[in-house]
């Protein structure tokens, strides 16, 4: 992949989603309609973190590479040179993918 060109802003992070299971685990080959809206993505980029009342910057708990769970709906779908990115809140985000 080339490196992205975007930069998110304070506590808004880029996801590349993963694709939709294309086969169940019974082994049914879904058709495109069929399938879900992936929930798993790899972050791509971060912003700096949320500007705090203090005047700092509040740290980010995710970070370049990490996988994570997020809502269905959440965040918006944006297509840089042919790729498709979600731009989501930190709070839009459920889980970390842990290994």
């Amino acid at each position: 992949m080339a490196k992205i060109k975007l930069r998110p802003l304070d506590d808004r992070i880029v996801v590349k989603p993963l694709d939709a299971e294309e086969v169940t685990a019974g082994g049914i080959v879904l058709p495109d309609a069929a399938r879900e809206k992936p929930q798993r993505g790899k972050v791509v980029a971060v912003g700096v973190g949320k500007l705090l009342d203090s005047g700092n910057r509040g740290e980010l708990s995710v970070a370049v590479g990490d996988e994570v769970i997020f809502g269905k709906y959440g965040g918006s779908e944006v297509e840089v040179d042919g790729d498709e990115f979600k731009i989501l809140r930190e709070s839009d985000i459920l889980a970390k993918v842990v290994a």
